[in-house]
Protein backbone atom coordinates (compact mmCIF):
# COMPACT_ATOMS: atom_id res chain seq x y z
CA UNK A 1 0.00 0.00 0.00
CA UNK A 2 1.61 3.26 -0.98
CA UNK A 3 2.58 6.02 2.10
CA UNK A 4 0.11 8.89 1.73
CA UNK A 5 2.12 12.12 2.03
CA UNK A 6 1.08 15.38 3.92
CA UNK A 7 2.99 18.38 4.60
CA UNK A 8 2.77 17.78 8.35
CA UNK A 9 5.66 16.12 9.94
CA UNK A 10 4.38 12.62 10.76
CA UNK A 11 4.44 11.42 14.66
CA UNK A 12 5.46 8.35 15.10
CA UNK A 13 7.80 7.58 12.74
CA UNK A 14 11.25 7.40 14.23
CA UNK A 15 15.07 8.53 13.66
CA UNK A 16 14.03 12.19 14.20
CA UNK A 17 16.33 12.74 17.07
CA UNK A 18 18.86 10.69 15.57
CA UNK A 19 18.79 12.53 12.34
CA UNK A 20 19.26 16.16 14.12
CA UNK A 21 22.69 14.55 15.74
CA UNK A 22 23.58 13.43 12.21
CA UNK A 23 22.52 17.05 10.60
CA UNK A 24 24.16 18.62 13.61
CA UNK A 25 27.54 16.21 12.70
CA UNK A 26 26.85 17.00 8.84
CA UNK A 27 26.57 20.83 9.53
CA UNK A 28 29.81 20.73 11.79
CA UNK A 29 32.07 18.98 9.24
CA UNK A 30 30.78 21.43 6.55
CA UNK A 31 33.29 24.13 7.92
CA UNK A 32 35.11 22.21 10.28
CA UNK A 33 38.32 21.57 7.96
CA UNK A 34 37.99 25.81 6.98
CA UNK A 35 37.74 26.81 10.55
CA UNK A 36 40.54 24.94 11.36
CA UNK A 37 42.88 26.91 8.95
CA UNK A 38 41.24 30.25 10.18
CA UNK A 39 41.77 29.18 14.09
CA UNK A 40 45.15 28.27 13.39
CA UNK A 41 45.55 32.11 11.70
CA UNK A 42 48.32 33.09 14.54
CA UNK A 43 50.19 29.92 13.32
CA UNK A 44 50.35 31.35 9.47
CA UNK A 45 50.58 35.02 10.27
CA UNK A 46 54.29 33.81 12.63
CA UNK A 47 54.92 31.46 9.30
CA UNK A 48 54.20 34.12 6.61
CA UNK A 49 53.63 37.26 8.25
CA UNK A 50 54.09 39.78 5.21
CA UNK A 51 51.38 37.89 3.29
CA UNK A 52 48.17 38.63 5.47
CA UNK A 53 47.23 35.12 5.41
CA UNK A 54 44.21 35.38 7.30
CA UNK A 55 42.51 37.61 4.99
CA UNK A 56 44.27 35.80 1.73
CA UNK A 57 43.14 32.38 2.16
CA UNK A 58 39.97 33.90 2.70
CA UNK A 59 39.67 35.62 -0.53
CA UNK A 60 41.26 32.69 -2.49
CA UNK A 61 38.34 30.03 -1.14
CA UNK A 62 35.31 32.07 -1.76
CA UNK A 63 35.81 32.81 -5.90
CA UNK A 64 35.64 28.73 -5.88
CA UNK A 65 32.95 28.63 -3.50
CA UNK A 66 30.60 31.40 -5.01
CA UNK A 67 31.86 30.22 -8.75
CA UNK A 68 30.95 26.83 -8.18
CA UNK A 69 27.66 26.80 -6.49
CA UNK A 70 26.30 29.43 -9.63
CA UNK A 71 26.60 26.42 -11.38
CA UNK A 72 25.59 24.05 -9.41
CA UNK A 73 22.21 25.75 -8.63
CA UNK A 74 21.76 26.84 -12.09
CA UNK A 75 21.40 22.50 -12.68
CA UNK A 76 20.00 22.13 -9.63
CA UNK A 77 17.06 19.90 -10.77
CA UNK A 78 19.55 17.66 -12.67
CA UNK A 79 22.32 16.81 -10.17
CA UNK A 80 22.52 13.75 -8.00
CA UNK A 81 22.18 14.87 -4.38
CA UNK A 82 23.60 11.72 -2.95
CA UNK A 83 26.79 12.32 -5.26
CA UNK A 84 27.19 15.68 -4.76
CA UNK A 85 27.22 16.01 -1.35
CA UNK A 86 30.03 12.80 -1.13
CA UNK A 87 31.98 14.61 -3.53
CA UNK A 88 32.12 17.54 -1.43
CA UNK A 89 33.23 15.97 2.21
CA UNK A 90 35.13 13.59 0.43
CA UNK A 91 37.37 16.71 -1.20
CA UNK A 92 37.11 18.07 2.30
CA UNK A 93 38.80 15.13 3.88
CA UNK A 94 40.94 14.81 1.12
CA UNK A 95 41.83 18.80 1.43
CA UNK A 96 42.54 18.66 4.99
CA UNK A 97 44.65 16.06 4.69
CA UNK A 98 47.19 17.83 1.79
CA UNK A 99 47.27 20.95 4.25
CA UNK A 100 49.10 18.98 6.97
CA UNK A 101 50.83 17.09 4.10
CA UNK A 102 52.40 20.16 3.01
CA UNK A 103 53.34 21.14 6.36
CA UNK A 104 55.07 17.76 7.54
CA UNK A 105 57.00 18.19 3.59
CA UNK A 106 58.45 21.78 4.33
CA UNK A 107 58.48 21.32 8.23
CA UNK A 108 56.80 24.37 8.51
CA UNK A 109 59.28 26.43 7.01
CA UNK A 110 57.12 28.94 5.26
CA UNK A 111 57.80 30.48 1.90
CA UNK A 112 56.04 31.52 -0.95
CA UNK A 113 56.01 27.68 -2.37
CA UNK A 114 54.21 26.49 0.49
CA UNK A 115 51.96 29.67 0.62
CA UNK A 116 50.52 29.55 -3.09
CA UNK A 117 50.31 25.68 -2.07
CA UNK A 118 47.57 26.21 0.77
CA UNK A 119 46.20 29.27 -1.29
CA UNK A 120 44.99 26.54 -3.88
CA UNK A 121 44.33 24.14 -1.06
CA UNK A 122 41.75 26.76 0.08
CA UNK A 123 40.28 27.29 -3.39
CA UNK A 124 39.74 23.11 -3.43
CA UNK A 125 37.70 23.87 0.51
CA UNK A 126 35.74 26.61 -1.42
CA UNK A 127 34.76 23.80 -4.10
CA UNK A 128 33.71 21.68 -1.41
CA UNK A 129 31.79 24.05 0.41
CA UNK A 130 29.67 24.72 -2.51
CA UNK A 131 29.12 20.88 -3.25
CA UNK A 132 28.25 20.72 0.33
CA UNK A 133 26.74 23.65 2.16
CA UNK A 134 24.20 24.11 -1.24
CA UNK A 135 23.47 20.12 -1.16
CA UNK A 136 22.34 19.99 2.47
CA UNK A 137 20.81 22.80 2.57
CA UNK A 138 18.70 22.27 -0.42
CA UNK A 139 18.17 18.48 0.70
CA UNK A 140 16.90 19.74 4.36
CA UNK A 141 15.11 21.90 2.80
CA UNK A 142 11.92 19.86 2.25
CA UNK A 143 12.13 18.24 5.71
CA UNK A 144 11.62 19.05 9.03
CA UNK A 145 12.83 22.95 10.36
CA UNK A 146 14.82 21.08 13.03
CA UNK A 147 16.68 19.60 10.54
CA UNK A 148 17.91 22.66 8.86
CA UNK A 149 17.89 24.44 12.30
CA UNK A 150 20.29 21.62 13.56
CA UNK A 151 22.56 21.31 10.30
CA UNK A 152 22.78 25.36 10.22
CA UNK A 153 23.50 24.98 14.44
CA UNK A 154 26.39 22.29 13.39
CA UNK A 155 27.96 25.15 10.81
CA UNK A 156 28.71 27.35 13.96
CA UNK A 157 29.40 24.48 16.38
CA UNK A 158 32.66 23.72 14.19
CA UNK A 159 33.71 27.48 14.86
CA UNK A 160 33.04 26.57 19.00
CA UNK A 161 34.98 23.36 18.81
CA UNK A 162 38.00 24.73 16.79
CA UNK A 163 38.22 27.75 18.47
CA UNK A 164 37.78 25.40 21.71
CA UNK A 165 40.50 23.03 20.47
CA UNK A 166 42.80 26.46 19.39
CA UNK A 167 43.02 27.66 22.78
CA UNK A 168 43.69 23.90 24.33
CA UNK A 169 46.11 23.38 21.90
CA UNK A 170 47.92 26.78 22.12
CA UNK A 171 47.70 26.21 26.08
CA UNK A 172 49.03 22.71 26.12
CA UNK A 173 52.34 23.40 23.50
CA UNK A 174 53.05 27.56 24.30
CA UNK A 175 55.95 26.64 26.59
CA UNK A 176 57.71 23.76 24.62
CA UNK A 177 59.90 24.09 21.54
CA UNK A 178 58.02 24.76 18.33
CA UNK A 179 54.89 24.65 20.23
CA UNK A 180 52.66 26.77 17.95
CA UNK A 181 53.52 24.53 15.34
CA UNK A 182 52.59 21.06 17.13
CA UNK A 183 49.28 22.61 18.36
CA UNK A 184 48.72 23.08 14.57
CA UNK A 185 49.37 19.84 13.21
CA UNK A 186 47.55 18.32 16.06
CA UNK A 187 44.84 20.53 14.73
CA UNK A 188 45.07 19.59 11.00
CA UNK A 189 44.77 15.63 11.95
CA UNK A 190 41.81 16.11 14.17
CA UNK A 191 40.04 18.01 11.14
CA UNK A 192 40.89 15.32 8.43
CA UNK A 193 39.56 12.62 11.27
CA UNK A 194 36.22 14.55 11.51
CA UNK A 195 36.08 15.15 7.89
CA UNK A 196 36.32 11.03 7.53
CA UNK A 197 33.42 10.40 9.59
CA UNK A 198 31.08 12.69 8.17
CA UNK A 199 31.92 11.10 4.47
CA UNK A 200 30.69 8.26 6.53
CA UNK A 201 28.10 9.34 8.20
CA UNK A 202 26.31 10.71 4.94
CA UNK A 203 27.04 7.73 3.08
CA UNK A 204 25.70 4.67 5.54
CA UNK A 205 23.78 6.32 8.36
CA UNK A 206 21.96 9.64 7.22
CA UNK A 207 19.97 7.58 4.40
CA UNK A 208 18.83 4.83 6.42
CA UNK A 209 16.93 6.74 8.72
CA UNK A 210 12.96 5.85 8.53
CA UNK A 211 12.08 10.03 9.24
CA UNK A 212 14.98 10.73 5.94
CA UNK A 213 13.07 7.71 3.83
CA UNK A 214 9.69 9.47 4.26
CA UNK A 215 10.64 13.27 3.37
CA UNK A 216 13.00 11.90 0.26
CA UNK A 217 10.08 9.51 -0.80
CA UNK A 218 7.73 12.36 -0.29
CA UNK A 219 10.06 14.89 -2.57
CA UNK A 220 9.72 12.11 -5.04
CA UNK A 221 6.43 11.41 -5.39
CA UNK A 222 6.46 15.67 -5.62
CA UNK A 223 8.73 15.47 -8.82
CA UNK A 224 12.05 15.51 -7.61
CA UNK A 225 14.57 13.54 -9.33
CA UNK A 226 17.91 14.68 -7.51
CA UNK A 227 17.12 11.77 -3.88
CA UNK A 228 16.86 8.79 -6.12
CA UNK A 229 20.59 7.46 -5.21
CA UNK A 230 19.37 8.55 -1.56
CA UNK A 231 16.57 6.47 -1.94
CA UNK A 232 18.40 3.68 -3.18
CA UNK A 233 21.18 3.71 -0.38
CA UNK A 234 17.94 3.54 1.75
CA UNK A 235 16.49 0.76 -0.10
CA UNK A 236 13.42 2.12 -1.60
CA UNK A 237 13.73 2.64 -5.25
CA UNK A 238 11.66 5.01 -6.46
CA UNK A 239 8.64 5.05 -9.08
CA UNK A 240 6.21 7.21 -10.26
CA UNK A 241 2.75 6.83 -8.07
CA UNK A 242 -0.80 6.45 -8.64
CA UNK A 243 -0.91 9.54 -7.67
CA UNK A 244 0.70 11.70 -10.29
CA UNK A 245 -0.64 9.40 -13.20
CA UNK A 246 -4.18 11.08 -11.88
CA UNK A 247 -2.94 14.42 -11.18
CA UNK A 248 0.10 15.14 -14.20
CA UNK A 249 -0.01 18.94 -12.80
CA UNK A 250 1.51 17.23 -9.27
CA UNK A 251 5.03 17.10 -11.25
CA UNK A 252 5.03 21.06 -12.13
CA UNK A 253 7.29 23.36 -10.46
CA UNK A 254 7.98 26.98 -10.51
CA UNK A 255 11.44 27.57 -12.52
CA UNK A 256 14.53 28.69 -10.48
CA UNK A 257 13.81 32.60 -11.79
CA UNK A 258 10.56 32.49 -10.29
CA UNK A 259 11.35 31.39 -7.27
CA UNK A 260 13.90 33.91 -7.23
CA UNK A 261 11.81 36.41 -7.72
CA UNK A 262 9.17 35.61 -5.00
CA UNK A 263 11.75 34.99 -2.82
CA UNK A 264 14.29 38.08 -3.32
CA UNK A 265 13.84 40.01 -0.40
CA UNK A 266 15.32 36.42 1.52
CA UNK A 267 18.10 36.64 -1.01
CA UNK A 268 19.11 39.94 -0.27
CA UNK A 269 18.95 39.12 3.36
CA UNK A 270 21.37 36.47 3.63
CA UNK A 271 23.47 38.48 1.58
CA UNK A 272 23.31 41.68 4.04
CA UNK A 273 23.45 38.96 6.81
CA UNK A 274 27.31 38.11 5.23
CA UNK A 275 28.11 41.29 3.65
CA UNK A 276 28.45 42.30 6.87
CA UNK A 277 29.83 39.61 9.05
CA UNK A 278 32.73 38.65 6.55
CA UNK A 279 33.63 42.58 6.76
CA UNK A 280 34.68 42.35 10.23
CA UNK A 281 35.24 38.70 11.04
CA UNK A 282 38.06 37.19 10.86
CA UNK A 283 40.55 40.06 9.63
CA UNK A 284 39.19 42.70 11.31
CA UNK A 285 39.22 41.14 14.44
CA UNK A 286 42.47 38.99 13.89
CA UNK A 287 44.72 41.90 12.55
CA UNK A 288 43.22 45.40 13.63
CA UNK A 289 41.96 45.83 17.35
CA UNK A 290 44.87 46.55 18.29
CA UNK A 291 47.43 45.69 21.44
CA UNK A 292 46.07 44.57 24.47
CA UNK A 293 46.18 43.08 28.14
CA UNK A 294 45.75 39.44 26.46
CA UNK A 295 48.40 39.87 24.21
CA UNK A 296 48.63 36.86 21.36
CA UNK A 297 45.27 35.62 23.16
CA UNK A 298 43.47 38.59 21.95
CA UNK A 299 42.24 37.26 18.39
CA UNK A 300 41.85 34.18 19.60
CA UNK A 301 39.30 35.18 22.16
CA UNK A 302 37.44 37.40 19.89
CA UNK A 303 36.87 34.62 17.39
CA UNK A 304 35.66 32.49 20.27
CA UNK A 305 33.30 34.49 21.67
CA UNK A 306 31.96 35.42 17.91
CA UNK A 307 31.23 31.77 17.73
CA UNK A 308 29.94 30.66 20.73
CA UNK A 309 27.56 33.55 20.54
CA UNK A 310 26.87 32.30 16.77
CA UNK A 311 25.25 29.23 18.03
CA UNK A 312 23.53 30.19 20.41
CA UNK A 313 22.03 32.83 17.78
CA UNK A 314 20.91 29.82 15.98
CA UNK A 315 19.19 27.87 18.62
CA UNK A 316 16.77 31.18 19.36
CA UNK A 317 14.38 30.61 17.24
CA UNK A 318 13.56 27.10 18.02
CA UNK A 319 11.87 29.31 20.74
CA UNK A 320 8.35 29.73 18.67
CA UNK A 321 7.73 33.29 20.62
CA UNK A 322 11.30 34.27 19.81
CA UNK A 323 11.28 33.60 16.10
CA UNK A 324 11.37 36.48 13.90
CA UNK A 325 9.12 35.92 10.77
CA UNK A 326 8.00 38.62 9.45
CA UNK A 327 9.63 39.66 6.27
CA UNK A 328 9.62 43.32 6.83
CA UNK A 329 10.58 42.72 10.13
CA UNK A 330 14.00 40.60 9.35
CA UNK A 331 14.78 43.21 6.47
CA UNK A 332 14.55 46.04 8.51
CA UNK A 333 16.91 44.55 11.82
CA UNK A 334 19.48 43.24 9.18
CA UNK A 335 20.18 46.56 7.45
CA UNK A 336 19.84 48.37 10.92
CA UNK A 337 22.69 45.95 12.06
CA UNK A 338 25.22 47.58 9.52
CA UNK A 339 25.74 50.31 12.43
CA UNK A 340 27.95 47.81 13.78
CA UNK A 341 30.62 48.96 11.15
CA UNK A 342 31.02 52.40 12.68
CA UNK A 343 30.32 50.40 16.43
CA UNK A 344 33.43 48.65 15.87
CA UNK A 345 35.62 51.42 14.03
CA UNK A 346 35.52 53.28 16.97
CA UNK A 347 36.34 50.91 19.52
CA UNK A 348 38.91 49.19 17.74
CA UNK A 349 40.09 53.49 17.90
CA UNK A 350 39.25 53.98 21.52
CA UNK A 351 37.65 51.63 23.42
CA UNK A 352 38.96 48.92 25.38
CA UNK A 353 38.88 45.07 25.29
CA UNK A 354 36.04 44.62 26.79
CA UNK A 355 33.35 46.25 24.88
CA UNK A 356 35.18 44.42 21.42
CA UNK A 357 34.35 41.59 23.08
CA UNK A 358 30.58 42.43 23.97
CA UNK A 359 30.55 44.30 20.26
CA UNK A 360 31.74 40.75 18.66
CA UNK A 361 29.57 38.13 20.42
CA UNK A 362 26.58 40.43 19.32
CA UNK A 363 27.79 40.20 15.87
CA UNK A 364 27.78 36.26 16.37
CA UNK A 365 24.20 36.32 17.71
CA UNK A 366 22.80 37.99 15.19
CA UNK A 367 24.42 36.54 12.62
CA UNK A 368 23.49 32.96 13.63
CA UNK A 369 19.97 34.19 14.98
CA UNK A 370 18.97 35.80 11.29
CA UNK A 371 20.21 33.23 9.09
CA UNK A 372 18.13 30.85 11.01
CA UNK A 373 15.21 32.82 10.56
CA UNK A 374 15.38 32.87 6.90
CA UNK A 375 16.44 29.70 6.15
CA UNK A 376 13.81 28.26 8.08
CA UNK A 377 10.92 30.51 7.25
CA UNK A 378 11.31 30.77 3.28
CA UNK A 379 10.89 27.12 1.93
CA UNK A 380 7.39 27.01 3.71
CA UNK A 381 4.22 26.48 1.10
CA UNK A 382 6.45 25.41 -1.49
CA UNK A 383 7.05 21.57 -2.85
CA UNK A 384 10.05 19.27 -2.34
CA UNK A 385 11.51 20.55 -5.57
CA UNK A 386 10.72 24.14 -5.56
CA UNK A 387 12.44 23.94 -1.56
CA UNK A 388 15.30 22.15 -2.37
CA UNK A 389 16.05 24.69 -5.36
CA UNK A 390 14.91 27.83 -2.90
CA UNK A 391 17.67 26.70 -0.74
CA UNK A 392 20.30 26.80 -3.33
CA UNK A 393 19.31 29.91 -4.24
CA UNK A 394 20.01 31.41 -0.26
CA UNK A 395 23.32 29.56 0.04
CA UNK A 396 24.45 31.06 -3.18
CA UNK A 397 23.39 34.89 -2.38
CA UNK A 398 25.17 33.87 1.60
CA UNK A 399 28.19 32.86 -0.21
CA UNK A 400 27.80 36.13 -2.35
CA UNK A 401 27.46 37.90 0.83
CA UNK A 402 30.42 36.13 2.44
CA UNK A 403 32.69 36.89 -0.59
CA UNK A 404 31.76 40.91 -0.90
CA UNK A 405 32.48 40.72 2.87
CA UNK A 406 36.02 39.33 2.17
CA UNK A 407 36.74 41.91 -0.37
CA UNK A 408 35.38 44.83 1.81
CA UNK A 409 37.33 43.63 4.83
CA UNK A 410 40.36 44.77 2.64
CA UNK A 411 38.95 48.40 3.02
CA UNK A 412 39.80 48.31 7.07
CA UNK A 413 43.95 48.17 5.77
CA UNK A 414 43.59 51.64 3.93
CA UNK A 415 46.28 54.23 5.56
CA UNK A 416 48.09 51.21 7.65
CA UNK A 417 50.63 51.18 5.17
CA UNK A 418 49.88 48.02 2.93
Amino acid sequence: MPLTYTNEAPTKLPGKYAAMVVCWLLGNGCLFSWNSMLTIGDYYATLFPRYHPTRVFTLAYQPFALGTLAILTYYEAKINTRRRNLFGYTLFFISALLVLVVDLATSGKGGIGPYIGICLISGAFGVADAHVQGGMVGDLSYMLPEFIQSFLAGLAASGVLTSGLRLITKAAFESSKDGLRKGAILFLAISAFFELLCVLLYAFVFPKLPIVKYYRSKAASEGSKTVSADLAAGGIYAEPGREVEEDPKQLERLSTKELLFQNIDYAFDMFLIYVLTLSIFPGFLSEDTGSHSLGSWYALVLIAMYNVWDIIGRYIPLIKCLKLESRRGLMILILARFLLVPAFYFTAKYGDQGWMIMLTSFLGLTNGYFTVCVLTSAPRGYKGPEQNALGNILVLFLLGGIFAGVTLDWLWLIGKGW
